[in-house]
Parts: C-alpha cells; sequence; structure tokens
C-alpha cells in the first residue's frame, strides 16, 4: 500500500514510499519517482536528444549531402528521429542499469516492481510504447495513466512490469567502515557482474551501519533473511552471513572506508583495542 511521503519535505509532495516484495519474499521501502522529477528528467533526456539531432544535421551539411524532406530523404529522417527517440532510451536504461542522463541527474532510476534490476527484455517493452504515451498529444495518456496509478506507471512500465524510483541521496556523517575488509578470497566468490538496485543497496549499507550496535545473534538473525536470496541470484556461497553481505556491498560498487590499524572491529564492532 502507498503511503504519503510528506515527511520527506514539500520537494517530494508528489512522490509515495511503496513496500515492494522480491520473489524471495524479503520486502524492501522505496521511494517512487512522481510525475514531476519524471518531467525534469524527460525534460534533460529531450535537450540531449535534441542536440544530438542538430549535431547530425550539421554533420550532414559539411558532407554536403542535400535534404529536400521528400521521398527517400523524408524516410531517412524519419528513421534516424525514431531510432534517436527509442534507441536513446533504450540503450541507456540497458547500459547504466535503468537510468538515462536525465534519470541519473535526478537521482532516479526504473527497477522492477519487485525492486531488482532491469532486463534487456524489460527495457525494450517498457519503451515500445512511449509512443502510445503521447496519444493524442502531449503526453496526454501517459499523464492520465500516471496520474491514476499508485506508482506513478505510464503505460510501457505497466506491460514491463516496471517502475521508477527515486534513489536515496547520499548520507552526511560517517563513512561505512567495514573491517576486516573482505578477503579477497571473499569478493572473488561474488561474480564482478553482480547488480544490485539502489533500494537493495540502501538496505544493505542500513544494515551494516547497525552490526556492531545490535547482538550478534539478532545481526546473524537479520543477515540469514536476505543472505540467501542474494547468494541464490549471484551463484554464491558464504560460510557467515553477515561477513557475506559486507563483501557483496563491496562487490557491487558500495563505498566504504578501510579501519584503522589500531581497531580490531568487525563490520562496526570493537573487539579489543581502543
Amino acid at each position: 500500500m502507498s503511503k504519503p511521503a510528506g515527511q520527506d519535505g514539500l520537494e517530494n509532495a508528489l512522490d509515495t514510499t511503496v513496500d515492494v516484495e522480491t520473489p524471495e519474499h524479503v520486502t524492501f521501502r522505496v521511494h517512487v519517482a512522481g510525475p514531476s522529477r519524471r518531467a525534469v528528467a524527460y525534460g534533460v533526456d529531450l535537450l540531449i536528444r535534441g542536440v544530438v539531432l542538430v549535431v547530425l544535421a550539421v554533420v550532414v551539411e559539411m558532407a554536403g549531402v542535400t535534404v529536400d524532406f521528400e521521398g527517400a530523404s523524408q524516410g531517412v529522417l524519419l528513421v534516424v528521429m525514431f531510432s534517436l527517440e527509442w534507441g536513446y532510451y533504450i540503450l541507456f536504461e540497458s547500459l547504466w542499469s535503468g537510468q538515462t542522463p536525465g534519470k541519473r541527474m535526478l537521482s532516479l532510476r526504473t527497477v522492477k516492481e519487485s525492486g531488482v534490476p532491469l532486463t534487456f527484455l524489460d527495457v525494450v517493452l517498457r519503451n515500445l510504447l512511449r509512443g502510445a504515451d503521447w496519444l493524442p498529444a502531449f503526453n496526454v495518456v501517459g499523464l492520465v495513466v500516471m496520474a491514476v496509478d499508485g506508482r506513478f506507471r505510464r503505460l510501457g512500465d505497466m506491460v514491463a512490469g516496471t517502475m521508477v524510483v527515486q534513489e536515496a541521496k547520499g548520507r552526511l556523517g560517517s563513512a561505512l567502515v567495514i573491517s576486516p575488509a573482505p578477503t579477497p578470497a571473499e569478493l572473488e566468490a561474488i561474480p564482478a557482474s553482480v547488480s544490485l538496485s539502489g533500494a537493495e543497496m540502501d538496505v544493505l549499507e542500513s544494515f551494516l551501519r547497525r552490526v556492531g550496535t545490535l547482538s550478534p545473534a539478532r545481526e546473524l538473525e537479520l543477515a540469514q533473511m536476505v543472505a540467501p536470496m542474494f547468494a541464490q541470484r549471484c551463484g554464491a556461497r558464504y560460510e557467515h552471513a553477515v561477513r557475506f553481505l559486507g563483501a557483496l556491498f563491496v562487490r557491487a560498487g558500495g563505498h566504504v572506508l578501510a579501519a584503522p590499524s589500531h581497531r580490531k572491529t568487525f563490520f562496526g564492532r570493537t573487539r579489543g583495542g581502543a
């Protein structure tokens, strides 16, 4: 069920917080991006595509090619515009795991409704209906569908089973410390291509920051609730769930700092020393 996000500030007034459940029945809370943020991101992407189109026109002009907007020239122009409109989103959302330059600037990302990263097929499906959202003009259908949907999905999102979420902004304060740092063996046990959504990275970081404030039994209990899910997804094995989650966070690109050498800690828990 969607919950108003007014407590997050006026800038998020048109967004909602929703709980999503993964196929492994693990629940994450994500911040769904509303029409206002998505419109700004679309504007940035539209500007970029416009610049690309102008550059192509200049190159064609410099090459001495005459475009008369009739016959074959018109057909070529339509193909170029179609490729730029659809290819732009398919290219970036595939390479950047659900992000375009506009979405990245606004800290937005497209993910599956279960919170996991997109596949190439998901990217293609959600963008195939992009033209339908513009009917009859000026994105009327897309805006109406988003307005009545609790997760602000457009037609393409509904078909592909995706949604656009707002990634948490970087936290101010102390950096996350994992000590002892994951060993090469622990990191190599996890594929280098492992990809986690922004929501999953936030959950892992929140857990790792709590390690050391909970009892060892409670830490292990919480870790074992999600570690098997991640291990199954990336085909990895582990001996200790907490250590595995720390290594997974690092392997997926999480930012951590090394602990001072005179401290002996275990993911934030001091084990002697000062």
